[in-house]
């Protein structure tokens, strides 16, 4: 028996990405880099050989159910877990986990977002196997930390250990000293000069024993409640159990409830061509350009124009003349015109958007 699965986290709607991410159809159910394949179907794609179509799970919204099954038609019904009402990541991780704590006590579990980007496939794969024979049988929590290239004000950082630990077989392993959440600019200047510092990329790896003695230390009231639904998993009250337990629990990051507060959490020093592809500029930043540094999607025609990214419909014709450092982005019957240096005001765009009506967001 194969005792290693994945989770795929494929919940959310990505409102940093409007308007291409919508809530009817968010960025990982699209082919965002245009190679055929959508981010969820690539993610599925990375762990060819790393563990059995049957013991992929993927944890989204019951709104996305058939985007799922349509995308990954391999995967049963019991390997989509449909969420009520979104409650953030721990309570997403802990159902997915103690449902399979049920069918497999041995299980090595490695759990990751549905949209991220990764390069060096190869190289993935040989990290996440490095942290799969770590956490074989042990009691830790790990996780994978990206080498900076610069002080993103974007991402979480994680500060590690530099001493020999006894327990360290590897020398990309690597005890954590602390997490932080989005630091100001001189702050991750700091932390990239230390060369102690690397970006947390919300992959992680346990094996079930270990993440479910972590909730029930850390977040008891959320273990109570998943562990109460044993009777239910693989069968047909799973969803009426699960539609209470939702209702029931409180939304709360697996990184504020456990992550942050474990005292076995260690970190695998990575780094394959990682980006979480949050927002326009992240997917300006992973792909390729123009000899005018533009990254162009679409029916279009330029003129004068540089360090832009632009995606609009195969269907339309679009002429752009003169602009610097701008992101042009249309789907769907919305056209978004915005400096690229400004595109954390993608989300009152979002906001003012959803006042209009429901059909724009």
């Amino acid at each position: 028996m194969n005792h290693t699965y994945v989770i795929i986290m494929a919940g959310g709607i990505g409102t940093r990405f409007w308007p291409f991410s919508r809530t009817s159809y968010p960025k990982q159910f699209h082919d965002v880099l245009g190679m055929g394949r959508t981010l969820l179907q690539q993610t599925a794609d990375r762990f060819d050989g790393i563990c059995p179509p049957e013991n992929i799970f993927i944890v989204t919204s019951s709104l996305y159910k058939d985007l799922c099954q349509q995308q990954l038609p391999q995967l049963s019904d019991d390997q989509v877990l449909c969420e009520p009402i979104a409650r953030n990541t721990a309570p997403c991780i802990a159902y997915a986990c103690y449902k399979i704590a049920q069918h497999d006590p041995e299980a090595n579990i490695i759990v990751a977002p549905a949209d991220h980007i990764i390069l060096k496939e190869e190289e993935f794969k040989r990290t996440i196997q490095t942290a799969l024979d770590a956490t074989n049988g042990q009691d830790i929590l790990v996780t994978l930390g990206i080498q900076p290239s610069r002080p993103d004000t974007g991402y979480g950082y994680i500060q590690y250990v530099h001493s020999a630990d006894t327990s360290e077989s590897n020398s990309q392993i690597k005890k954590v000293k602390t997490f932080t959440e989005k630091p100001h600019l001189e702050l991750a200047q700091q932390f990239v000069e230390s060369g102690e510092f690397v970006w947390n990329a919300g992959i992680f790896v346990w094996n079930v024993q270990a993440i479910i003695k972590a909730f029930e230390t850390h977040l008891p009231e959320i273990a109570e409640i998943f562990e109460e639904g044993k009777e239910a998993y693989y069968t047909d009250k799973e969803a009426a159990f699960i539609d209470k337990a939702y209702s029931l629990t409180k939304s709360i990051s697996i990184d504020n409830g456990v992550m942050e507060k474990a005292h076995n959490v260690y970190v695998v020093l990575s780094d394959f061509g990682w980006s979480d592809l949050g927002t326009w500029k992240s997917l300006y930043e992973v792909s390729d350009k123009n000899e005018d540094f533009n990254v162009i999607d679409g029916h279009i025609m330029l003129y004068d124009t540089k360090n832009c990214i632009i995606k609009t419909p195969k269907d339309r014709l679009v002429v752009v003349n003169g602009l610097d450092g701008y992101i042009v982005a249309e789907y769907d019957n919305v056209l978004m015109i915005c400096r690229k240096e400004e595109e954390q005001k993608v989300k009152n765009f979002v906001a003012d958007a959803k006042e209009r009506g429901a059909e724009f967001v």
